[in-house]
């Protein structure tokens, strides 16, 4: 008896710890699917298999090459504008009017997208003309600015500015707007400085919002150039897209497209890239 009741009492203490063990067993986390990620190359493969599938019905005579030309033959196309110096005139032009439009509609969108989020008076006023001639096409206003500015680079860029200008001011102002409140509040107990309270908390909170406006004005800078550069311009993509649409030399139109494409790809990834450096607290 006093063997049995000694095994028992070991006993009793390690079914304690194993129990114990259980309990506190750590558990998987299971919220990584609010985690953004993805597959490096799946994208890239799904690409290449869309052009082989192409080039393949292109090679096999399935899709006539006036309609839709091969990949093969619009990477020949492209070699050919490159090699004739067409292309870099082409695009050299293109992007000194995106750039010029793009950083002048991003700098008094953030302007006035920071004074509606900051000021009473500005939103009251702001908001209403915002709202009143947001949804205007801006390329309809071409040639009202050609009257105004006259015929040359002028209007073209101030259509690109326009369309810029906007969408960056609805985004700044909305994350003006999605910023803390208790943050706000935290600091002004502290007695810190309004330009303070706007360097150190409204803008690293709005800037995530920011940045993803400035992805939105790059394609919309984008879009207007080329509407602007086919309505009326020598040299631009915009232009020579529509010169081979045209002459029916849709090699040459879809190299357009993909240039205009790979453009936009490389946008991407500079703002990829200006999200990461600038972005690195999340």
């Amino acid at each position: 008896m006093p063997s049995a009741r000694s095994s028992m009492l070991d006993r009793a203490p390690r079914e304690a710890k194993d129990q114990s063990a259980e309990a506190t067993r750590p558990v998987a986390f299971r919220g990584a699917g609010f985690i953004p990620g993805g597959s490096r190359h799946a994208g890239w493969i799904a690409l290449a298999l869309v052009i082989a599938v192409w080039q393949l019905a292109g090679s096999a005579g399935w899709v006539n090459p006036l309609f839709l030309p091969a990949p093969s033959a619009i990477a020949v196309a492209i070699y050919k504008l490159a090699m004739s110096g067409a292309l870099w005139q082409h695009l050299s032009w293109s992007i000194m009017r995106i750039g010029t439009g793009w950083l002048i509609g991003t700098a008094a969108g953030v302007v006035v997208g920071f004074a509606i989020g900051l000021s009473t008076m500005a939103r009251g006023v702001g908001i209403t003309f915002i709202s009143a001639l947001f949804p205007i096409p801006k390329i309809a206003l071409l040639p009202l600015l050609i009257l105004w500015l006259g015929i040359g680079e002028e209007p073209k860029i101030a259509t690109i500015a326009l369309g810029v200008f906007f969408s960056t001011a609805i985004s700044v102002y909305s994350g003006v707007d999605a910023v803390p409140r208790n943050l706000i509040w935290m600091a002004q107990s502290f007695n810190v400085p309004f330009h303070a309270i706007v360097r150190r908390v409204i803008w690293p909170g709005a800037l995530p919002s920011i940045l993803a406006g400035f992805r939105i004005t790059a394609s919309v800078a984008l879009l207007l150039v080329v509407s602007a550069e086919m309505i009326g311009a020598q040299y631009g993509i915009g232009a020579f897209v529509l010169q081979a649409g045209n002459l029916m030399q849709t090699d040459q139109l879809l190299a357009g497209v993909v240039i205009l494409s790979l453009f936009g790809l490389a946008v991407g990834k500079l703002i990829n890239l200006l999200e990461t450096r600038l972005l690195h607290w999340r």
